[in-house]
């Protein structure tokens, strides 16, 4: 039987917190069934408050939370169903 090894402790980094925290602001304020219009103005005003909220990102990590936001909202691709399966 192979011994467990002790799991890593780690610690969150700035960006990670900002991101769950992100993720979670979508879920809760319904971003998800907003139109494409009202999701900009959202991250618009979420990525200021952000910027505030965590003074150690840089404009670069602010972009890329806003692109993994932005990609969170997106729709799942579905895929085709197979020919002459029942539907």
């Amino acid at each position: 039987m192979a011994k467990k090894r002790p799991a890593k402790e780690q610690n969150p980094t700035g960006l990670d917190k900002a991101r769950d925290e992100l993720y979670s602001h979508i879920l809760r304020c319904g971003v998800l069934q907003a139109t494409q219009e009202h999701q900009k103005e959202w991250f618009d005003d979420t990525i200021e408050y952000m910027a505030e909220r965590y003074p150690s990102l840089g404009q670069e990590e602010l972009d890329d939370l806003r692109q993994l936001g932005e990609r969170y909202c997106q729709p799942v691709i579905t895929q085709p169903s197979t020919v002459g399966a029942p539907s």
